[in-house]
């Protein structure tokens, strides 16, 4: 990935699934560039699944990542989902990246409607997310609500002392 991706002035976004081990090394790389996320201080359960998850997907059902790349091929946005353990039909929404400089290109909402319309497919009964409640994922938690999540708990200190980790829900069935 090249170190700066310069935004278009009109960007006409296409959702890829990942289905490759290049796509999965390329995914990997997003996540852990300076581009991807914000708040930079990744624990190092966070590094281990940046560094490892896309690849290890490839051969679990029902565990998935979308990405878009920009007009020279550069990922810019990723989004992945995976079915609960106990595999009952719920799903986790686990992380959602967009480069910096795409971010108001409506990525995430495409990332976001690629992954749902994949849940619903497979008769999904509802979406878990989760997110930081620092100031830093105050437009993550807004993303949520406004695509009809509610909030459903908090872990407090969860991530590091004075980090909690909010959780969200949507049902797709009623």
């Amino acid at each position: 990935m090249s170190a700066e991706p310069q935004p278009l002035s009109r960007f006409e976004a296409k959702v890829r699934l990942m289905k490759t081990e290049e796509d999965a090394r390329r995914i990997s790389e997003f996540f852990l560039s300076e581009w991807s996320f914000d708040d930079r201080r990744h624990t190092p359960g966070e590094i281990e699944h940046f560094r490892h998850g896309p690849a290890n997907s490839l051969s679990q059902e029902h565990h998935l990542y979308w990405y878009v790349e920009n007009e020279t091929g550069d990922i810019v946005g990723v989004t992945s989902c995976k079915e609960n353990e106990h595999r009952t039909g719920g799903f986790l929404w686990d992380y959602l990246a967009v480069h910096r400089q795409y971010r108001r290109y409506g990525i995430a909402g495409l990332l976001f409607e690629a992954l749902q319309s994949y849940i619903r497919s497979i008769g999904g009964r509802y979406i878990l997310t989760y997110t930081c409640d620092l100031p830093e994922y105050v437009p993550i938690q807004r993303m949520f609500k406004e695509r009809g999540f509610e909030l459903i708990g908090r872990y407090p200190n969860y991530y590091y002392e004075g980090e909690d980790r909010i959780a969200f829900c949507k049902k797709l069935t009623e």
